[in-house]
């Protein structure tokens, strides 16, 4: 057992657990791996500590209020915590080095979770691992399409990557980006995606072999 634990949905298809399964695997820091059923109701369980009740959750053991375990949902919060606690030069960087960037990084994440609602609704994540038929994007999600895509070309700029070096950012916008990646993207951000994909720590999340789906 190690100090950290890392509690996903046992489908592997969140994109939040995917953030912090990524941050972790780009760390390169040993910790252990939790399923929760969320079919079955796992993460309403007493014993899942998560106060928000929010998949994922890290679990850092002798970390919070004299000494119990702290427990943290969240995957941006997941991030930042992980960021802090195992920083360059020993560890891989989770964030751009310079302050704005820094924000800039952050600005996308909170955005991605907190905006584009269509595209969450109408190509949740469960189509990008499964497979799933899709419907047609209604008006509203080839608003928040067209909506993505303008902001991302504008955060990329031609580059392969939001900035100099890589940031848990560009797992994010690229998870986004995939989401609607059969709806019609410049095939510049369909590069971007398929780059981002074939990182090592995003593979592994992206190739994992998935039980048959269960609706939660």
């Amino acid at each position: 057992m190690t100090d950290l634990a890392l509690h996903i949905d046992a489908h592997w298809i969140s994109p939040y657990a995917a953030s912090a399964f990524v941050a972790l695997e780009e760390l390169g820091v040993p910790y252990d791996l939790v399923e929760v059923s969320m079919a079955d109701g796992a993460h309403r369980d007493a014993s899942y500590a998560a106060l928000t009740g929010r998949v994922p959750a890290l679990v850092h053991r002798g970390a919070g209020r004299d000494g119990a375990d702290l427990w943290l949902a969240e995957s941006s919060a997941i991030d930042e915590y992980l960021a802090e606690l195992f920083s360059p030069p020993t560890h891989a960087r989770l964030y751009p080095e310079d302050r704005a960037e820094r924000a800039i990084a952050r600005q996308i994440q909170a955005w991605i979770r907190s905006d584009l609602m269509p595209i969450r609704e109408e190509r949740s994540t469960h189509t990008i691992w499964y497979g799933t038929e899709r419907a047609p994007l209604t008006t509203a999600g080839v608003a928040a399409r067209d909506k993505l895509v303008r902001a991302a070309k504008a955060w990329l700029e031609g580059r392969t990557q939001l900035f100099a070096t890589w940031s848990i950012a560009d797992a994010d916008l690229a998870i986004m980006l995939r989401r609607v990646i059969h709806d019609g993207i410049p095939s510049e951000l369909n590069s971007y995606v398929q780059r981002q994909l074939a990182r090592p720590a995003l593979a592994k999340w992206h190739t994992h072999a998935r039980p048959p789906y269960r609706p939660y």
